[in-house]
């Protein structure tokens, strides 16, 4: 492995704590009976979303699905535009489960509504075991795909994780 190589990007993406827990799964010989999907799963769980809150950052945590169905109820009983605005001005919002299930008109809306507020300002990380190029037929309607995709995309940092699903691997009473 390119130690000091990762560990200069991690640096150069302002992702302190990752590199620190980089260094030390290596230093620790935890390195060597982890798979590359493990190694990077601990680190994303060491520096991101508790990194963020360790920086006094707002950070929300959402599964895509439960996601669009608190937003269809609270289009239904008059909260929508405030919960519009909560997700718009989180430091961080990571969504989770991305690609599960098909868009409708109002999740796409809403999806788009969300990136737009939050483009430019704020951070988002999408998790989903589903390839990007399948993103734009999952969207569904050519033009909202587009629009959501750039603003997803663009100065977007990628990372691809390939290997059994990290749910699949874990040992019996280890906890998630």
């Amino acid at each position: 492995m390119l130690t000091h190589p990762t560990l200069d990007q991690l640096h150069a993406l302002s992702l302190h704590g990752m590199a620190k827990a980089f260094a030390d799964i290596e230093a620790g010989g935890e390195a060597a009976s982890l798979g590359h999907a493990e190694w990077l799963a601990l680190l994303l769980e060491r520096a991101l979303g508790n990194k963020a809150c360790r920086d006094n950052r707002s950070v929300l945590y959402q599964r895509v699905p439960r996601l669009f169905s608190d937003l269809a109820l609270a289009r239904g009983d008059g909260r929508h535009p405030r919960l519009l605005r909560a997700l718009g001005r989180v430091d961080l919002l990571i969504l989770d489960d991305w690609g599960l299930e098909p868009l409708d008109a109002a999740a796409r809306h809403d999806l788009l509504e969300i990136l737009e507020d939050r483009y430019g300002h704020r951070s988002t990380i999408v998790t989903s075991q589903l390839p990007v190029d399948q993103w734009h037929a999952l969207i569904g309607d050519p033009t909202y795909a587009d629009a959501v995709l750039d603003r997803l995309v663009h100065n977007a940092h990628r990372i691809d994780l390939n290997g059994e699903s990290l749910g699949r691997t874990r040992k019996p009473g280890r906890k998630a």
